[in-house]
Protein backbone atom coordinates (compact mmCIF):
# COMPACT_ATOMS: atom_id res chain seq x y z
CA UNK A 1 0.00 0.00 0.00
CA UNK A 2 3.08 2.22 0.03
CA UNK A 3 2.52 3.59 -3.96
CA UNK A 4 -1.54 5.57 -3.74
CA UNK A 5 -2.43 5.89 -6.84
CA UNK A 6 -5.17 9.01 -8.15
CA UNK A 7 -8.44 8.34 -8.27
CA UNK A 8 -8.60 9.87 -11.92
CA UNK A 9 -6.23 6.74 -13.47
CA UNK A 10 -6.92 3.39 -11.56
CA UNK A 11 -3.95 1.10 -13.74
CA UNK A 12 -3.07 3.48 -15.74
CA UNK A 13 -7.04 2.94 -17.24
CA UNK A 14 -8.37 7.06 -17.21
CA UNK A 15 -11.84 7.07 -14.62
CA UNK A 16 -14.32 9.33 -15.35
CA UNK A 17 -15.87 8.65 -12.01
CA UNK A 18 -16.23 5.74 -9.89
CA UNK A 19 -19.36 4.84 -8.15
CA UNK A 20 -18.72 2.09 -4.61
CA UNK A 21 -21.85 0.23 -3.92
CA UNK A 22 -22.05 -1.18 -1.08
CA UNK A 23 -24.67 -4.70 -0.89
CA UNK A 24 -24.30 -7.15 2.09
CA UNK A 25 -25.89 -10.33 0.14
CA UNK A 26 -24.44 -11.67 -3.10
CA UNK A 27 -28.20 -11.06 -4.58
CA UNK A 28 -27.62 -7.31 -3.80
CA UNK A 29 -24.18 -7.06 -4.76
CA UNK A 30 -25.94 -9.15 -8.76
CA UNK A 31 -28.66 -6.51 -8.56
CA UNK A 32 -26.22 -3.19 -8.13
CA UNK A 33 -24.20 -4.63 -10.48
CA UNK A 34 -26.79 -4.13 -13.38
CA UNK A 35 -28.27 -1.18 -12.30
CA UNK A 36 -24.27 0.16 -12.14
CA UNK A 37 -23.34 -1.37 -15.63
CA UNK A 38 -23.78 1.91 -17.27
CA UNK A 39 -21.14 3.38 -15.04
CA UNK A 40 -17.86 4.51 -16.23
CA UNK A 41 -16.40 2.59 -13.52
CA UNK A 42 -17.89 0.94 -10.18
CA UNK A 43 -16.57 -1.12 -6.92
CA UNK A 44 -19.03 -3.50 -5.44
CA UNK A 45 -18.04 -4.29 -1.62
CA UNK A 46 -20.14 -6.39 1.27
CA UNK A 47 -19.66 -3.66 3.79
CA UNK A 48 -17.90 -0.08 4.66
CA UNK A 49 -15.24 -1.16 6.44
CA UNK A 50 -14.24 -2.72 2.72
CA UNK A 51 -15.38 0.53 1.20
CA UNK A 52 -13.13 2.52 4.01
CA UNK A 53 -9.82 -0.09 3.21
CA UNK A 54 -10.01 0.66 -0.75
CA UNK A 55 -10.83 4.56 -0.27
CA UNK A 56 -7.75 4.57 1.92
CA UNK A 57 -5.62 2.94 -0.94
CA UNK A 58 -6.45 5.12 -3.54
CA UNK A 59 -6.18 9.28 -3.60
CA UNK A 60 -9.44 10.84 -3.38
CA UNK A 61 -9.76 14.06 -5.59
CA UNK A 62 -10.50 17.25 -3.96
CA UNK A 63 -13.94 16.97 -5.07
CA UNK A 64 -15.31 13.51 -3.99
CA UNK A 65 -18.15 12.56 -2.06
CA UNK A 66 -18.81 9.77 0.25
CA UNK A 67 -22.66 9.31 0.30
CA UNK A 68 -23.67 7.48 3.64
CA UNK A 69 -26.87 5.47 3.71
CA UNK A 70 -25.66 2.91 1.61
CA UNK A 71 -28.64 0.57 2.64
CA UNK A 72 -31.11 2.83 1.15
CA UNK A 73 -29.50 3.30 -1.86
CA UNK A 74 -29.32 -0.80 -2.46
CA UNK A 75 -32.41 -1.10 -1.42
CA UNK A 76 -34.42 1.55 -4.16
CA UNK A 77 -32.01 0.33 -6.54
CA UNK A 78 -33.31 -3.72 -5.74
CA UNK A 79 -36.85 -2.41 -5.87
CA UNK A 80 -36.38 -0.54 -8.94
CA UNK A 81 -34.92 -3.36 -10.58
CA UNK A 82 -38.20 -4.93 -9.29
CA UNK A 83 -41.42 -2.31 -10.80
CA UNK A 84 -41.38 -2.09 -14.68
CA UNK A 85 -43.49 1.02 -16.01
CA UNK A 86 -47.43 0.09 -16.43
CA UNK A 87 -47.93 -1.89 -19.10
CA UNK A 88 -50.74 1.06 -20.68
CA UNK A 89 -47.45 3.47 -21.34
CA UNK A 90 -46.13 3.58 -24.57
CA UNK A 91 -44.09 5.40 -27.61
CA UNK A 92 -44.90 5.44 -30.85
CA UNK A 93 -41.89 5.83 -32.71
CA UNK A 94 -43.10 6.36 -36.36
CA UNK A 95 -45.58 9.61 -34.87
CA UNK A 96 -43.03 10.72 -32.08
CA UNK A 97 -46.03 10.40 -29.42
CA UNK A 98 -46.07 9.18 -25.79
CA UNK A 99 -49.34 6.77 -25.49
CA UNK A 100 -51.17 6.47 -22.06
CA UNK A 101 -54.01 3.83 -22.10
CA UNK A 102 -56.24 6.41 -24.72
CA UNK A 103 -54.60 9.36 -24.55
CA UNK A 104 -51.60 10.52 -26.75
CA UNK A 105 -49.11 13.71 -26.84
CA UNK A 106 -46.43 14.62 -28.89
CA UNK A 107 -42.89 14.53 -27.93
CA UNK A 108 -39.72 16.46 -29.16
CA UNK A 109 -36.79 14.50 -30.89
CA UNK A 110 -34.38 15.08 -27.62
CA UNK A 111 -38.15 13.80 -25.25
CA UNK A 112 -38.82 10.93 -27.75
CA UNK A 113 -35.01 9.82 -27.35
CA UNK A 114 -34.81 9.93 -23.23
CA UNK A 115 -38.00 8.70 -22.93
CA UNK A 116 -37.57 5.92 -25.77
CA UNK A 117 -34.19 4.41 -23.46
CA UNK A 118 -36.12 4.98 -20.28
CA UNK A 119 -39.11 2.65 -21.51
CA UNK A 120 -36.87 -0.03 -23.40
CA UNK A 121 -35.44 -0.66 -20.27
CA UNK A 122 -37.97 -0.38 -17.30
CA UNK A 123 -36.65 0.35 -13.96
CA UNK A 124 -33.04 0.07 -14.94
CA UNK A 125 -31.05 3.67 -14.28
CA UNK A 126 -29.49 4.88 -16.80
CA UNK A 127 -26.28 6.93 -16.42
CA UNK A 128 -25.95 10.53 -17.57
CA UNK A 129 -23.04 9.71 -19.58
CA UNK A 130 -24.92 6.89 -21.60
CA UNK A 131 -28.16 9.05 -21.78
CA UNK A 132 -25.88 11.62 -23.35
CA UNK A 133 -23.95 9.23 -25.48
CA UNK A 134 -27.49 7.51 -26.72
CA UNK A 135 -29.51 10.52 -27.12
CA UNK A 136 -27.17 13.41 -28.08
CA UNK A 137 -24.20 11.33 -29.80
CA UNK A 138 -21.65 12.83 -27.64
CA UNK A 139 -19.74 12.38 -24.42
CA UNK A 140 -21.84 13.95 -21.47
CA UNK A 141 -20.18 16.93 -20.19
CA UNK A 142 -20.95 19.36 -17.50
CA UNK A 143 -23.64 19.86 -15.57
CA UNK A 144 -26.23 17.97 -18.10
CA UNK A 145 -28.36 21.53 -17.98
CA UNK A 146 -29.65 19.93 -21.32
CA UNK A 147 -30.62 16.90 -20.08
CA UNK A 148 -32.52 18.09 -16.62
CA UNK A 149 -34.62 20.54 -19.02
CA UNK A 150 -35.76 17.58 -21.51
CA UNK A 151 -36.53 15.13 -18.41
CA UNK A 152 -38.12 18.23 -16.85
CA UNK A 153 -40.62 18.35 -19.90
CA UNK A 154 -40.96 14.90 -20.54
CA UNK A 155 -42.36 14.50 -16.27
CA UNK A 156 -44.49 17.21 -17.21
CA UNK A 157 -46.16 15.29 -20.26
CA UNK A 158 -46.32 12.69 -18.13
CA UNK A 159 -48.25 14.32 -15.67
CA UNK A 160 -50.50 15.80 -17.97
CA UNK A 161 -51.73 12.27 -18.96
CA UNK A 162 -51.91 11.12 -15.96
CA UNK A 163 -50.07 8.13 -16.38
CA UNK A 164 -49.02 5.87 -13.59
CA UNK A 165 -44.98 6.42 -14.56
CA UNK A 166 -42.32 9.15 -13.86
CA UNK A 167 -39.24 9.55 -14.28
CA UNK A 168 -37.10 9.63 -11.33
CA UNK A 169 -33.61 10.75 -10.37
CA UNK A 170 -30.88 8.67 -8.80
CA UNK A 171 -28.52 11.47 -7.42
CA UNK A 172 -25.03 11.60 -9.03
CA UNK A 173 -25.96 9.12 -11.17
CA UNK A 174 -28.86 9.61 -13.32
CA UNK A 175 -32.58 8.53 -14.36
CA UNK A 176 -34.89 5.79 -14.33
CA UNK A 177 -38.77 5.30 -15.14
CA UNK A 178 -40.45 3.87 -12.60
CA UNK A 179 -44.31 3.50 -11.43
CA UNK A 180 -45.54 6.77 -9.55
Amino acid sequence: MGNRKGLGKMQGIPVASLVIGIASSPAERRQLARLLGGSDAFLIVSNVDQAREFLGVVEMPAAATVIPAAESVVAEAAQSLQTPPPPDLAVDSDRRVLRWRDREIDLTRLEHDVLLCLVHAPGQVWTYERLHLEVWGNRHLGRGSDMHSVVRRVRRKLARLNAAATIHAVRGVGFRLAPV
